[in-house]
């Protein structure tokens, strides 16, 4: 996206889906934040590590679950999906109502979303994302600290998510919105260098 057209004041999906395919975007309330540069090395680890205990777990589910890029559009009513001025990429989505599923993505709340943490994303994940996954409806959302090997939990009730549940992360951690999942946490880098 050219910085000229920064200058605009909304954007929606329908913008969006115009922009270079080689650059990764979110809108947050029409707002768009770029998500470059990529990760960091432990940044996808965690998200590798964390996806791949999801995925086995969903084994004959209706449940699916996507890691970044992928697309999430949340609108707000009913509105088309060029009015749309919500579209995320959580690191890591579950979605377990298959009618929400499209070639483009997901439209519509997630079931569970979780997001690690960066220094460069951190203030939006907290604040702008949960916000808006808070109004959308994702019943669970957890947010993992890497450097601070914290987990804090935002859960859904009466239509708000309240204040976080606040863990390590060590040993395991349930989902509530999979019942049955465990979240098995790996070591710190120093202890498993101290273990070997």
């Amino acid at each position: 996206m050219s910085p000229l057209a920064l200058k605009r004041d909304h954007f929606t999906y329908g913008d969006y889906t115009r922009w270079p395919d080689d650059e990764r975007w979110e809108l947050i309330d029409g707002e768009a934040y770029n998500m470059c540069p990529a990760p960091t090395r432990i940044h996808q680890k965690l998200v590798l590590e964390i996806a791949t205990q999801i995925h086995a777990f969903l084994r004959d589910s209706p449940c699916e679950v996507y890691v970044a890029p992928f697309d999430v559009r949340l609108p707000k009513a009913d509105e088309a999906d060029e009015r749309v001025d919500t579209v995320v990429q959580p690191d890591i989505a579950v979605i377990c109502d298959p009618g929400k599923l499209d070639d483009a993505g997901c439209r519509g709340a997630p079931n569970w979303i979780v997001e690690v943490l960066s220094p460069r994303t951190a203030a939006k994940d907290q604040r702008q994302k949960r916000d808006a996954y808070e109004r959308a409806g994702v019943r669970e959302y957890w947010l993992v600290h890497p450097t601070d090997r914290t987990l804090m939990i935002y859960r859904l009730a009466d239509g708000a998510y309240g204040r976080p549940e606040v863990q390590a992360l060590v040993g395991e951690t349930a989902v509530a919105a999979m019942a049955g999942l465990c979240i098995t946490w790996p070591a710190a880098p120093a202890e498993t260098a101290a273990a070997g």
